[in-house]
């Protein structure tokens, strides 16, 4: 879809007046946005059946159909629409109701700013992911890894009504090659912990289910594909690099006291950011060893060779996977795009600043070790967010790491 054509924006809100309200605030974006407003989930989805919408934009209770069951049907049946929740009902059942479906959770009021970005950031990533040229790559391989069954089960534990640390705990403690890999790296310098763990009930007690899930997905996705078919050291060089990564964001996080969920996607997002170089290794061996050459001999950046080959990058194939997954749009966009800041609308600190900047100085801190070659921080990016200003202390607090 071209620039300039107008998205077309669906509304669904019980209240005439919420909707009333809302056609007031937006009333500046009519150049930019079509915009439709109904009453209840049946209308909006005969409209959805009737005309092709970019984004549908939901209360979460309304009588009859509510914000949940509405969108599951959406992401069913129109799954290219990009679906967002603008609710004031902090109901936990009707949050984690709305998880699934929801790309986006807004809370009433919203001013017409947060709607803007919020509505171009997701159309931009939707945009991003269904490039021709990404369907090309991904219809090529044999098959996309699938999500490891141990994060589901955690995930299901995380969401029950009586979640507990103890049970997180006990799931990884019954695979005994994850706990050791768990237990490795929590007593590893890139966590720096006062004292040595030794369960992983207390490595989920003192770095968070959070981070543990993070850990445990990452593990599991890099197991998957430690086999013949990827370099022995370039494997080795990925983890440590994701992992590094991972160290830094954390360091970064610190320093801007972000609230937990963001807190919590950014490190997902930082140890996840290149898994579309394992996808693409696994999946093209023979021509995804040809690339690492090219990009040693010529001391390029890695993507330089897979955009010239595939017509896209490890960028959007980990994106693409990690959409299908279902994780959060926030990580999904900072893989996206980690190594392009500008073309992502974000407006304020991010999962994105932190894992651009993160990667950025872990490659540069460890020049002579990587796999692959630095890409320079978009500092003219940075100044337009003012941001700038940030990166002395956040190297600073990155170089904590080496003392």
């Amino acid at each position: 879809m071209a620039n300039k054509t107008k998205k077309k924006i669906l509304f669904v809100d019980d209240e005439p007046s919420v909707l009333s309200g809302l056609k007031r605030m937006l009333r500046g974006m009519r150049a930019e946005w079509d915009m439709s407003f109904v009453e209840s989930g049946e209308k909006a989805l005969e409209l959805l059946g009737k005309d092709r919408f970019d984004v549908i934009v939901s209360d979460m209770r309304m009588p009859g159909m509510d914000g949940a069951e509405l969108l599951t049907l959406v992401m069913k049946q129109y799954p290219e629409v990009v679906r967002i929740v603008l609710s004031g009902h902090s109901d936990r059942e009707m949050i984690l109701r709305s998880v699934r479906p929801a790309q986006q959770y807004l809370s009433k009021p919203c001013d017409a700013e947060t709607l803007k970005t919020t509505v171009a950031r997701a159309c931009a990533l939707r945009d991003l992911l269904v490039e021709d040229s990404l369907k090309r790559v991904v219809s090529q391989m044999d098959s996309l890894p699938s999500l490891p069954k141990l994060y589901q089960e955690i995930m299901a534990e995380i969401q029950s009504e009586d979640a507990s640390i103890q049970k997180v705990g006990e799931i990884i403690a019954k695979d005994v090659g994850m706990t050791a890999k768990i237990l490795q790296l929590v007593n590893s310098a890139f966590f720096g912990m006062p004292r040595h763990i030794k369960s992983p009930q207390q490595a989920v007690t003192l770095l968070g289910l959070e981070t543990v899930k993070a850990l445990v997905l990452s593990v599991q996705i890099f197991s998957q594909f430690d086999g013949t078919k990827i370099p022995k050291k370039f494997l080795e060089g990925l983890w440590h690099h994701s992992m590094a990564t991972g160290s830094y964001v954390r360091q970064i996080i610190k320093t801007e006291e972000v609230e937990k969920t963001l807190a919590d996607d950014t490190y997902m997002a930082a140890v996840l950011h290149d898994v579309g170089k394992l996808i693409l290794a696994a999946s093209f061996p023979d021509r995804y060893r040809e690339l690492i050459k090219k990009s040693r001999e010529n001391r390029l950046p890695i993507r330089h060779f897979e955009l010239e080959d595939f017509g896209t990058t490890h960028a959007e194939v980990g994106a693409y996977l990690m959409g299908l997954w279902g994780l959060p749009d926030a990580i999904v966009e900072a893989l996206a795009f980690h190594h392009r800041l500008a073309q992502c609308p974000v407006q304020r600190f991010a999962p994105l600043i932190a894992v651009h900047v993160a990667s950025a100085l872990e490659h540069q801190a460890n020049n002579e070790e990587q796999i692959d070659y630095s890409e320079e921080l978009d500092t003219e990016h940075l100044n337009r967010l003012e941001l700038a200003d940030r990166l002395d202390p956040w190297k600073e607090a990155c170089n904590e790491i080496f003392q």
